[in-house]
């Protein structure tokens, strides 16, 4: 293909795979709700400094990913594709980065649209692109600073210096949006090589400069957070780095090994290129590019496995480097006419979907997984269906179809939210089912709920952050903590007078979640006369308001 045919597809994969579903399912739990509640409430209340939840102090990230997703709600409308449109964002601007990348450090056409396909097809990039949290935006500003220190150390004169300024603005908002992770990541990765290429002084001379852009972009907002809320920075430091990198309790808590296979199944539907990937990079270690690649993904790897808490999606920064080394291997392996590994992972994939395709027909058979449901049925097996015949392609014709498996990748993402059963749906996108119920919801003057991620919906579709909680706390236990001008929180032992109260002065809604074994006291202390509405684990209850 010619370069703007392979800009065609990159284009057309990021409008029809990234952008168009972003709207066509409800918000996940606990993650989506959370991130959409949250800078809706930047959004109305003008407090862009402190992040709040639910109307509660949530000091567990910084503010600049929140902004993001305000911006585009500002913009598109509080709706799903709002809500979403900054992870797809960042995720397409780190595959442009990909792509320009590879241009600097091979000046090879193909070489540059391998790298970026790979990387934007990626299961694990693919797929947090359509979901609502920070991990795509931290990962284009981790991937923006490595980038602009590799294009830095290979300019002089003018160009260089904008490099450096634009890396310490990448790592400002980076910091802005997880924190302290934002410096570490890129001085693990930039030190090392420096000190290896015996340029520790060009480090020691421009670094500076970087770190003078990184403070100027984020001390206006470190002192406003600083001004409104005391506490934040003690909290944040102590609680969301120290306590989480080593604490005994940390949240996530996993052995240290638990990357490396993550890092295999991130890079599906390419995990089988992977040796020849890695061959070859060790290989070509000595080289200042293979070094560099290999340094920016082996160490911050290996920074994130020593941390006691972990979450797939840490890894994101480490996979622009896998694509790129994989794309370099690939395109050399295509040049030389070798076909074995790019028909064993196609072949692999393939009979991987048919077996999948086999047990979903088979349980579905024995026990209805769909129940009552032949478009969603039928719209998983036409995803299967073509993961098959795209890998299978590659695994018959490599050298003509080598990148099938990209678009096996892009229409198993953009659909499969859509093919899901509704046992899974129903109990996991809690704001469809308050929207469809949200005339009466928003009529009720008090709101109740058991679940926060279902809180969190029902905030967020209803625009309001007065709901109250029935024996939970969970990540609101900080913010909880302080005095509140209304209860925002009732146990079992206070839920039946609350409600007599809350009723004499006008409806109540509750929103539970839970199913009636598990949650059966709790669902018995409310009170019995009110409408009852439900689907999957979850009930929506309205109660009229009774005379004082």
């Amino acid at each position: 293909m010619s370069r703007y045919q392979n800009i065609a597809v990159l284009v057309a994969a990021f409008l029809l795979a990234y952008l168009l579903p972003l709207g066509t399912h409800g918000l996940w739990i606990p993650d989506e709700t959370r991130y959409a509640q949250i800078s809706q409430e930047m959004l109305h209340s003008g407090n862009w400094a402190a992040p709040h939840f639910m109307g509660l102090r949530y000091f567990e990230k910084p503010a600049a990913g929140y902004w993001l997703i305000a911006a585009a709600q500002a913009v598109f409308g509080e709706n799903l594709f709002g809500v979403r449109f900054a992870s797809a964002l960042t995720t397409g601007l780190s595959v442009l980065l990909t792509w320009l990348i590879a241009r600097r450090i091979w000046a090879d056409p193909r070489k540059s649209f391998t790298c970026a396909l790979l990387f934007m097809s990626f299961f694990l990039v693919a797929g947090q692109s359509g979901y609502a949290n920070l991990d795509p935006q931290f990962t284009l500003w981790v991937n923006l600073t490595l980038v602009t220190f590799w294009f830095a150390i290979h300019s002089v004169g003018r160009q260089r210096l904008l490099c450096w300024a634009l890396l310490g603005f990448a790592c400002g908002m980076g910091f802005m949006t997880k924190g302290f992770l934002a410096w570490a990541l890129p001085v693990v990765v930039a030190l090392p090589y420096m000190v290896w290429q015996r340029r520790l002084r060009e480090l020691l001379t421009f670094g500076p400069l970087a770190i003078v852009v990184a403070v100027l972009v984020c001390l206006p907002w470190v002192l406003a957070v600083h001004g409104r809320e005391p506490d934040y920075w003690r909290f944040f430091f102590w609680h969301e780095h120290i306590r989480r990198f080593a604490g005994e309790d940390a949240q996530h808590a996993e052995p240290w090994w638990y990357y490396l296979p993550l890092l295999v199944a991130a890079c599906v539907p390419w995990a089988l290129l992977l040796p020849g990937t890695f061959k070859q990079a060790w290989e070509q270690r000595r080289q200042s590019h293979g070094g560099f690649l290999l340094m920016w993904l082996i160490l911050p790897l290996a920074f994130l496995s020593l941390s006691k808490g972990k979450l797939p999606t840490y890894i994101l920064p480490c996979l622009m480097p896998l694509a790129l080394l994989m794309g370099n291997a690939l395109v050399e392996t295509l040049n030389a006419g070798k076909t074995t590994a790019l028909r064993i992972n196609g072949l692999f994939n393939s009979a991987f979907g048919v077996i999948v395709l086999a047990a979903l027909l088979f349980i579905q058979f024995k026990k209805t997984v769909y129940d009552q449901e032949p478009q969603h049925l039928t719209l998983a097996i036409v995803v299967l269906l073509g993961w098959i015949a795209t890998n299978a392609l590659q695994g018959l014709r490599p050298l003509r179809f080598w990148l099938m498996p990209a678009f096996g990748s892009w229409l198993t993402i953009a659909l499969i939210p859509a093919a899901l059963p509704n046992s899974i749906v129903f109990n996991k996108t809690p704001d469809q089912f308050v929207m469809r119920h949200v005339d009466e919801l928003a009529a009720a003057t008090h709101l109740l709920s058991n679940d926060l991620g279902a809180a969190a919906a029902l905030s967020w579709r209803l625009k309001r952050n007065d709901v109250v909680f029935y024996d939970t706390r969970g990540e609101l236990e900080y913010g909880l903590a302080y005095p509140q001008p209304k209860p925002r929180e009732i146990d079992w032992k206070q839920v039946q007078a609350w409600m007599t109260k809350a009723r004499q002065q006008g409806a109540v809604a509750v929103v539970m979640r839970g199913n009636a074994v598990d949650d059966a006291y709790e669902f018995s202390l409310l009170p019995q006369d009110g409408k009852r509405y439900e689907e999957g684990n979850l009930t929506i209850m309205i109660f009229d308001r009774t005379p004082s």
